[in-house]
């Protein structure tokens, strides 16, 4: 059974699973979803529980002895195993397919806590195991677009609201940090009553705590958003971003999307020239197909002989303001109108 993290209570509130799985990549989300599951066992009577983290030399028949060593007054337990590599090797994944297969509901209640996998490790044979006899629990930040909307939400809990302008104010001033959205609206409900929140309320309350990296940049390049990307490109500056960082990451969404759009133009499918470009996310696959209409092969790689250009004034051998390039660079694509067929 997979579930979102929202969704993760209701079935708690059914009843504990013998398994859990809780992977992803945002902390927040992966420390709320692992409470909730160590609290209804709690609650259910589940006093006992075995913290076990897998690190270098760990012995996997731990993970065996533990479920099968009960205290001599508690006839259940919570084992907590935690890999935070994410990559249990070769007897690690061994074992946990032979762990899975002898679950025991009654006794004890397992649970599993990854980091977000890439596409090669969800389908390693361990996990796919896992997944068959667990309650997955995938724990990622929700996309930016998506952010006022999860905004919305967790101000509901506290019995407050806000008008969609006010919303789209915290995600702006949040994006990427979503330890940082969850301090911001607990302050909003000790600052004000519950209810209505206007929007001059949330501007004198929130802080811009946003948190900018390459790879958001990457992904604001396919959405054409210009008002995003220079919030961005001046976040990476203002937090000192190693300029060859940034042109690395723009180079490559840029040199990406040239091939994919080449291939198109070859009358190749789509779908053959992600395999190719290893392009497995499907949110990213959405975010290319909504960017590559607007995106000629030429003004591509116009972009990719800007970049040699900013490449040059990095190396100090160019002239030009660098973070003014970046920013022109950022534009280029954002502003590229649709192609012209002769």
């Amino acid at each position: 059974m997979a579930l979102r993290a929202e969704q993760l209570i209701a079935q708690l509130d059914k009843g504990l699973a013998p398994l859990y799985v809780v992977h992803g990549d945002e902390p927040l989300l992966v420390l709320e979803a692992t409470d909730a599951i160590r609290s209804a066992a709690r609650t259910r009577g589940i006093d006992e529980r075995e913290v076990l983290v897998v690190t270098h030399g760990f012995k996997w028949n731990t993970l065996e002895m533990a479920a099968g060593n009960l205290s001599l007054f508690g006839s259940s337990k919570l084992i907590d195993l935690r890999i935070p590599t994410g990559k249990p090797g070769r007897e690690g994944g061994e074992a946990l397919q032979r762990y899975v297969k002898h679950l025991d509901p009654q006794g004890v209640i397992t649970l599993i806590t990854l980091p977000q996998l890439d596409w090669a490790a969800r389908k390693a044979a361990w996990f796919v195991a896992l997944l068959e006899a667990a309650v997955e629990v995938e724990c990622n930040a929700p996309p930016f677009a998506q952010l006022p909307d999860w905004l919305a939400g967790r101000l509901a809990r506290q019995k407050q609201r806000a008008p969609q302008e006010a919303l789209e104010f915290i995600a702006q001033h949040v994006e990427g940090n979503l330890l940082a959205a969850h301090q911001e609206l607990q302050k909003l409900a000790l600052l004000f009553e519950p209810g209505e929140l206007t929007l001059a309320q949330v501007q004198d309350a929130v802080l811009n705590v946003a948190r900018y990296d390459t790879e958001k940049l990457r992904l604001a390049l396919l959405e054409g958003d210009p008002a995003r990307l220079t919030r961005l490109i001046e976040g990476l500056q203002g937090e000192g971003a190693a300029p060859p960082l940034v042109l690395w990451a723009m180079t490559a969404e840029i040199r990406s999307l040239a091939l994919l759009r080449a291939g198109q133009d070859s009358g190749q499918p789509l779908a053959a020239l992600f395999k190719r470009e290893r392009v497995f996310d499907r949110d990213k696959q959405a975010l290319i197909q909504r960017a590559l209409p607007r995106l000629s092969l030429g003004a591509l790689r116009a972009a990719l002989m800007h970049a040699a250009r900013v490449d040059r004034i990095i190396k100090g051998v160019g002239e030009g303001e660098l973070w003014n390039e970046f920013l022109q660079l950022a534009l280029r694509l954002a502003n590229t109108p649709k192609r012209r067929r002769a």
